[in-house]
């Protein structure tokens, strides 16, 4: 290997070194050493604030590093054609939710991933779109909702629509901003089901999904990322990292960490939480 050229390994769909981001003179994340493998699913928990969405709009190829080595399928970030990373991941986002018209149908917005695009203008989908856009809607519950239009959809409804729409070109990463948010205790359990279930398949891809809540980690996810004011409390596997020490940490204030079957759960465990520094 030639001096000052790093080895690439490309059995990694995420591998970021000494990665960090800052704006406005300000070190939102990092540094920060993250790697993820074709067959981990990753929960990236911590509290408001803690530069989540930051690193994970760099895992989607959305943000470059403002210093460090962020590679992804093998590709350098920066020394490649963003566009060509953007189509092997698959993203759902509160700020995606937030682009989509309220007139665009179910069926137009999965397929119109396939498209790179957000609203269908002159495009002609083939029969083989159709088939695939009801396929993963049906995956996830939502093929009762093809024909509906984005603004007539519940809370719930939309983010059984948005897992639907990032499945719809056969990602190798799955990223999911905080996939429960905003819904009902009914919603947030089928969800988690479901992708309780994707987590287990071996053919799904790589995923990896921001939380604020334990109990919103699905059956079947292997790591932790913790994060707190843009650093690492701690990472690895996932009995590991979510312990009531580590959350005690993260979140400023004695929490209890229980698991029951295969779910976390956590509650404060007395009154007087530390401030933060």
């Amino acid at each position: 290997m030639m001096e000052g050229v790093s080895e690439i390994n490309e059995d990694l769909l995420i591998d970021f070194r000494d990665v960090a981001f800052a704006r406005g003179g300000r070190n939102l994340v990092g540094p920060v050493n993250w790697q993820v493998e074709l067959d981990e699913r990753w929960v990236i928990i911590g509290p408001n604030g803690a530069g989540k969405t930051t690193l994970i709009r760099m895992a989607a190829a959305e943000e470059f590093p403002s210093s460090g080595e962020a590679y992804l399928m093998g590709e350098k970030l920066g020394k490649t054609d963003m566009r060509d990373l953007r189509s092997m991941i698959g993203v759902s986002s509160a700020a995606l939710a937030g682009r989509i018209p309220d007139e665009e149908t179910v069926a137009d917005l999965v397929i119109s991933a396939g498209y790179a695009i957000l609203g269908r203008w002159r495009e002609e989908y083939t029969e083989l779109d159709l088939d695939q856009a009801f396929e993963v809607l049906e995956r996830v519950g939502a093929y009762h909702l093809a024909d509906r239009t984005w603004g007539t959809l519940s809370e719930g409804e939309r983010k059984r629509v948005l897992v639907a729409r990032a499945l719809m070109t056969n990602p190798e990463l799955l990223l999911l901003d905080e996939p429960s948010a905003g819904m009902d205790l009914g919603g947030r359990e089928d969800l988690v089901g479901y992708l309780g279930d994707l987590a287990m398949d071996a053919d799904a891809p790589a995923i990896v999904m921001i939380t604020h809540h334990v109990e919103e980690i699905p059956d079947g996810f292997t790591h932790a990322l913790l994060l707190d004011e843009g650093e690492v409390v701690a990472q690895g596997l996932i009995n590991t990292v979510l312990t009531s020490e580590n959350l005690t940490k993260a979140f400023h204030q004695p929490i209890q960490v229980d698991r029951i079957g295969d779910r976390y759960f956590a509650r404060r465990v007395r009154s007087g939480g530390a401030h933060r520094r």
